[in-house]
């Protein structure tokens, strides 16, 4: 018994860290830091200003091209030196045709439809720009994303900027909305303290910029490209840093069903990214950002979600042995998991009967984000996801968004 106690504890440990420790042990860094006088920003050139390539790589975006094209042509850069380039590959909607009707923006078009990073590896060779600047079709960009985007990159050693994806707030909003809306308000201010210990662990693909110098063709079936190529600019010992005024928004998904498709993608594309960056959990040789990974990203997709498995009947056996009606500590932990799920439960009950409950959108959120990495492990390991990208439905949008 001294031995499940013992295993108990480290997992339960491991599970804090992974979703709240990690987070209160980077404040504490931070906080120290500040006070030590080591946490001063870089100001750089102020007039640093470069001609930057806006890249959008789109399929079928016939619904969402005008009020991009014009948000692109809206913002506060100055326009001479912003290229466009879209590459539209596959699309059979009309949207190469549509966008050709605009001026100065580039069209990449070819029929086949291999997927987003083979329209990324074939488009980047056309970037002529020092910065490329990603995003999707479909999201709007805040009016000074890119003035705040180029803005870090006086800094040197930054390789890479990462902006905040923004969710669009809903007055009722169902468990997708409000869940994925707190997960990145949370996931935010965890990039903040990334970036200001060292590096942000990963890009948001609906905005984020290269130094273009730094680019790398991306393995054709890569599922998380944002991910794998920001990673791979900090592996070559540039920074990939935070900026969360540089913002694009678009919706949440319309449902959990649509949520729970988008987060399996991820975790398959999570697993994925965990085996072929394996030289980066190599603390000795990547220190402060390989610490960051593991604690950020790695123990998320992988070990954490199978000891929440393992914990309950581990937790059932040690609170039977201690009195499972007792007031024991195993007991109590025990029937607090019970509540937790059945929570989780009763949140997926009241969305059903369209009933906006949302302090029990967080459990039920949780509960779709851990099983979306089993779902998504099973699916890498059978090889049956599609590197071509499919749209998640999206809910109604607002004029109010959250991180």
């Amino acid at each position: 018994m001294e031995a499940f106690k013992i295993i108990f504890w480290v997992a339960l440990f491991i599970i804090f860290y992974s979703y709240l420790g990690y987070g209160i042990l980077l404040f504490g860094i931070i906080k120290v830091r500040r006070l030590l006088g080591w946490a001063k920003p870089f100001e750089g050139n102020e007039e640093y200003e470069p001609e930057v390539t806006l890249f959008v790589a789109a399929y079928n975006e016939k619904e969402y091209l005008h009020e991009k094209v014009l948000n692109s042509k809206s913002l506060n850069y100055p326009q001479e030196k912003v290229t466009q380039l879209w590459v539209t590959d596959g699309s059979d909607d009309g949207t190469p045709e549509l966008l050709k009707e605009y001026e100065n923006i580039g069209v990449l078009h070819q029929p086949e439809r291999n997927g987003k990073i083979a329209a990324m590896n074939r488009g980047m060779k056309y970037v002529k720009t020092p910065i490329v600047i990603f995003s999707d079709g479909n999201t709007s960009l805040g009016k000074d994303a890119v003035k705040e985007i180029v803005r870090l990159f006086r800094n040197p050693k930054v390789g890479c900027v990462s902006g905040e994806k923004r969710i669009y707030s809903k007055d009722a909003d169902s468990a997708a909305g409000a869940g994925e809306g707190m997960y990145w308000r949370y996931e935010s201010q965890l990039k903040k303290w990334d970036a200001e210990l060292y590096s942000v662990v990963g890009a948001a693909g609906e905005l984020f910029a290269i130094r273009t110098e730094l680019w790398q063709e991306v393995e054709k079936d890569t599922l998380l490209d944002d991910f794998m190529i920001s990673l791979r600019v900090a592996m070559k010992g540039k920074t990939i840093q935070y900026n969360p005024e540089a913002y694009a928004i678009e919706s949440a998904s319309a449902n959990v069903k649509e949520e729970l498709k988008r987060k399996v993608r991820i975790s398959a594309g999570g697993i994925q990214s965990v085996i072929r960056l394996a030289s980066l959990l190599n603390i000795f040789k990547y220190g402060t950002l390989s610490f960051q990974y593991i604690s950020h990203r790695v123990l998320r997709w992988t070990l954490t979600p199978l000891l929440l498995l393992l914990l309950i009947p581990l937790n059932f056996v040690l609170a039977q042995n201690e009195g499972l009606f007792s007031f024991g500590i195993f007991s109590v932990l025990f029937w607090g998991q019970v509540l937790f799920y059945a929570a989780a439960l009763l949140g997926w009950f009241l969305e059903n009967k369209q009933i906006r409950l949302k302090v029990l959108f967080i459990p039920y959120y949780f509960f779709i984000m851990n099983l979306s990495v089993f779902l998504g492990f099973a699916r890498y390991l059978k090889g049956k996801q599609s590197v071509n990208w499919e749209r998640a439905k999206r809910g109604g949008t607002t004029t109010e968004a959250v991180a």
